[in-house]
């Protein structure tokens, strides 16, 4: 194997450069395919190259090599990656597959709770409304999904950023982006370098349900407003105390406040511009990437049959 095998383990870090622009610029919806489909590939294009790192050192070991009937001398002569080397790609390779793993049975978890409390909630219609004075709003995903609005944020909106409210719970459960978010944190659990990645995607999906709110009400400017005052009203009465894990709400996964609201601003910024539209250059820059990343996986995985063939010869 040679250079081709370590690519797939550089292009996360460009993927992570490029994960706020593409959030940026792009309309949210294809942002949050594009940026869950690239976090995936990536995580496996490079948990894939560190296991043939990794495989490839352990068949310089003659115990190793036997038992896959090599010949250890072949593979020392012929194999340029070192011993080091495949012992750091192991190693790699095992804290990856172990955060993996945890992270989605964690997440299997939080899902299946997730749907268990939407069924315990009162009522049988999508909205329940708690009484609580502080502002509150966000899906439940179950099925079917639930959305909960406490009495202080029915109080802080009039009818018309309700009604914009609702519209935005409702594009969280209809388009599923629990899932996306959950597929994005599985690929940054599995490659650190991915979570710039997981992190636009938490941004992207609460985009995507802004402009499905917007195309509903025929107003950006007031579902700007809206995301600004439920924000406001949050942060003044100590909102998001019990937002379960699995939940999407207008105001993001972030605390309440405003300080650490982090893509609030930006998400407002945004709803007072026109709607971005479809870019090709993003688009051919990401599927040139992936491209790559998928053609050095399977040059490299050639290579080692290639060198294990060899080896079988001898």
């Amino acid at each position: 194997m040679h250079l081709a095998v370590y690519l797939p383990l550089l292009l996360p870090a460009l993927a992570a450069l490029a994960a706020r622009p593409l959030a940026d610029h792009l309309n949210p919806r294809l942002a949050t395919w594009l940026l869950t489909v690239s976090a995936v590939a990536l995580a496996a294009a490079s948990s894939l190259a560190l296991g043939l790192l990794a495989l490839a050192g352990l068949a310089r070991i003659p115990p190793a090599a036997a038992l896959g009937h090599w010949s250890a001398r072949v593979m020392q002569r012929d194999d340029p990656t070192t011993l080091w080397v495949a012992l750091i790609a192991g190693a790699l390779l095992t804290a990856a597959a172990s955060a993996a793993v945890h992270t989605f049975w964690h997440r299997a978890r939080t899902l299946l709770a997730a749907a268990v409390e939407a069924t315990r909630l009162p009522g049988t219609g999508e909205l329940v409304v708690m009484e609580d004075p502080a502002a509150e709003a966000f899906a439940v995903p179950g099925l079917p999904g639930r959305i909960v609005v406490s009495t202080g944020m029915l109080h802080a909106l009039d009818h018309t950023e309700r009604d914009i409210l609702l519209a935005h719970e409702r594009a969280h459960l209809t388009g599923r982006h629990y899932l996306f978010t959950a597929a994005a944190q599985l690929a940054a659990a599995a490659n650190p370098l991915l979570r710039p990645l997981a992190a636009a995607v938490a941004y992207t999906v609460e985009r995507w349900a802004d402009e499905h709110a917007a195309a509903a009400c025929g107003d950006r400017r007031l579902v700007a407003r809206t995301v600004g005052k439920a924000a406001l009203a949050s942060s003044r009465t100590g909102g998001r105390s019990r937002l379960p894990a699995a939940a999407l709400g207008i105001l993001g996964r972030g605390s309440a406040s405003l300080r650490s609201a982090g893509p609030v601003p930006r998400r407002v910024a945004a709803l007072l511009t026109p709607p971005p539209s479809h870019r090709a250059l993003p688009l051919a820059g990401t599927a040139a990437v992936l491209l790559a990343a998928a053609l050095c996986a399977i040059e490299a995985a050639d290579d080692l049959e290639g060198l294990f063939d060899l080896a079988r010869l001898r």
